[in-house]
């Protein structure tokens, strides 16, 4: 499955929806969206991952990369996952300590 990724402004974020698979094929083009982001002077981003079907290692990387990214600039990044397959992911590599995960779009803003 192909990864989509549609940005837009939302409460002074800037809210990346993910739909798809995120993994060692797919989870540069989340890379590239993030570094295009930065690069353009926006910090403060939520990634949206209630329609993500699959995470891999590939992907947990992305997002821990985004987090230093835009950390440098005091910015932050923060997750919308209510999914238990993905929310045990994160439990299990310990990122639940790293990342401000949210049940929506609306609180994590």
């Amino acid at each position: 499955m192909d990864l989509s990724l549609t940005a837009r402004a939302e409460g002074g974020r800037t809210v990346i929806e993910v739909a798809g698979e995120i993994d060692v094929y797919t989870a540069p083009k989340l890379r590239e969206k993030i570094a295009a982001l930065v690069d353009d002077g926006v910090y403060d981003l939520v990634i949206d991952l209630e329609r993500v079907e699959f995470l891999d290692s590939t992907g947990l990387g992305v997002l821990v990369g985004g987090l230093k990214r835009v950390r440098t600039h005091d910015g932050s990044l923060s997750l919308v996952c209510t999914q238990e397959r993905l929310l045990k992911i994160f439990r299990i590599t310990g990122l639940t300590k790293v990342f401000d995960i949210h049940p929506d779009v609306a609180s994590a803003i």
